[in-house]
């Protein structure tokens, strides 16, 4: 079952991608949030710079929707170089890779969404150009067959994931600087919903900005897209300016609440709480349970419910937290409150 979210970190369409590029800032002093990695970043930058050499290679690793994307055009940006994106699912053989690291100049970076996803094949072919800026081709078959070895333009790779322990550990430690990218706190949203309805002109009222972000699970992306409908719905519905009612009357019509939970996000702690007694329970009954991949409960759902104190997680399996029974309004039977 593929479900369309409106509060999935992950893109959803090319209009929206486009939507994001509009709206995606080209250098570190535009970019808001995750201070600490921009500032780490930064002193890498510059420093490279300074010895005329390309970057180490990055591994982001964090939820979807957190600039991870973003972040790689910024560094490209700012080291006046050419950038060149793919993703793990899209090199299937190493022939796929060969021909991008044999056209890459020197200090081009190479940006892979999803890097977790390479096959072995080809994210064992990748090991040597990393390290040594080589790579190695074999020629003709059988006893005929020899291996050549042909030099590569120094580049900077770039990884993007996130699920960093699916990783093997050669591959891992082939990249020098690791950075994970953290929900953002709703200050930094409003900001960057502020910046947003400057950019395509939409003008914001009130708290409106302010109520948006905290309905934004910590992510940009889903910002934006939040801004997107609420946006429609008061061109629509009002006058086209953003105010906290046409806002709420919005984000209650798409069925996010007042913590940013969609019907996925309750359909799922109802299932442990109202068929699994509160838990513990494993994620595979409750995906069984709900008639979804457990990759998509694991990635997108989960993670946001474990930040806000909503799920926890034990060797045993999932458990309800008290926050979720208070915040659904479900009374919780007594053999939950053992657990806590």
């Amino acid at each position: 079952m593929t479900l369309e979210r409106i509060v999935t970190g992950g893109p959803i369409g090319e209009e929206e991608e486009k939507f994001n590029q509009t709206l995606r800032p080209s250098r570190f002093a535009d970019y808001v949030g995750q201070r600490d990695v921009v500032e780490k970043l930064s002193i890498s930058l510059a420093a490279a710079k300074e010895r005329g050499e390309p970057l180490e290679h990055i591994l982001f690793y964090g939820p979807p929707g957190l600039g991870k994307t973003t972040l790689a055009h910024i560094i490209a940006n700012e080291m006046g170089a050419k950038l060149v994106t793919s993703s793990g699912p899209a090199l299937v053989r190493p022939g796929d890779l060969m021909g991008i690291l044999t056209n890459l100049e020197e200090g081009d970076i190479l940006f892979i969404d999803e890097v977790h996803r390479l096959s072995t094949a080809v994210e064992e072919f990748i090991y040597r150009p990393m390290e040594d800026f080589h790579v190695d081709f074999v020629v003709d078959k059988g006893a005929f067959a020899k291996t050549l070895s042909m030099p590569l333009k120094r580049f900077t790779l770039i990884g993007a994931t996130t699920r960093a322990g699916f990783l093997s550990a050669p591959f891992r430690e082939r990249f020098g600087i690791f950075h994970h990218l953290d929900f953002y706190p709703p200050e930094d949203l409003q900001v960057i919903i502020t910046r947003s309805a400057r950019l395509i002109q939409t003008p914001l009222a009130g708290d409106a900005a302010a109520l948006i972000a905290h309905r934004s699970r910590g992510t940009p992306r889903i910002a934006n897209r939040l801004l997107r409908r609420v946006r429609d719905y008061a061109q629509v519905k009002g006058d086209g300016s953003i105010t906290v009612q046409a806002a709420l009357a919005a984000l209650e019509l798409e069925g996010v609440d007042e913590m940013g939970l969609d019907g996925l996000d309750r359909k799922f702690l109802k299932v442990i709480m109202e068929q699994y007694m509160g838990g513990p329970v494993g994620i595979e009954a409750i995906a069984a349970t709900l008639n979804e991949e457990t990759d998509t409960l694991e990635e997108v759902v989960e993670p946001f419910l474990l930040k806000i104190g909503f799920l926890n997680r034990t060797r045993k399996g999932r458990v309800a937290a008290p926050k979720a029974w208070k915040h659904l309004g479900i009374a919780k039977p007594k053999s939950q409150e053992k657990l806590f």
